[in-house]
């Protein structure tokens, strides 16, 4: 989860490379900024085994507009989207928790967070991660740890964050790494 408009390259590629080789899908809210690095990078990465996810929100019907798509907002799903989930959910941003919002789904249909830096929809995709109760750990601005509730894991590097991923889905007792991914 991060940022719709910047792209934090320096983190989003890496960790797309990285989750791509240990052979998890990746599921993201299918728009740009870290979206969109950390997909490009994922599905860069030859002979992988998951999946580009996309959870999209709902757009505006605009029939003064020859290329609008009813169904999605502009830029929605980005084209490293391979598996575009569409929703009749709008709310975005400061509303990103609300009932009509998709984070609940992004949050709900993940077995491990990882948050890069972003704003109001990241926040509230954070503070849903900790309210569902799934694993969660933060890379990149790590001092908005010191604004959440309890102690949520950070992560000063790439590495650090994908080892968590790995002990976090070995210790879930749900889906598990695949056999013969790179550990």
């Amino acid at each position: 989860m991060g940022s719709g408009s910047a792209r934090h390259t320096h983190l989003a590629e890496p960790l797309g490379r990285a989750l791509a080789r240990i052979g998890v899908h990746l599921l993201t809210g299918g728009g740009a900024g870290v979206m969109e690095s950390v997909s490009r990078a994922f599905s860069a990465v030859p002979e992988r085994e998951g999946l580009v996810i996309g959870i999209l929100p709902a757009g505006d019907a605009r029939p003064d507009r020859a290329d609008a798509d009813p169904g999605t907002p502009p830029g929605y799903p980005n084209r490293w989207v391979e598996l575009a989930i569409r929703t009749h959910l709008d709310a975005r941003g400061d509303d990103g928790s609300g009932i009509r919002s998709r984070n609940h789904i992004n949050i709900l249909s993940s077995d491990v967070v990882i948050a890069l830096p972003g704003s109001s929809g990241t926040a509230s995709e954070v503070d849903l991660t900790i309210r569902y109760r799934r694993p969660l750990i933060l890379l990149g601005d790590t001092a908005r740890a010191d604004r959440l509730p309890g102690s949520v894991p950070t992560a000063e590097s790439v590495d650090e964050a994908v080892e968590f991923v790995r002990r976090a889905l070995r210790g879930s007792g749900g889906e598990s790494l695949p056999q013969g991914s790179e550990r």
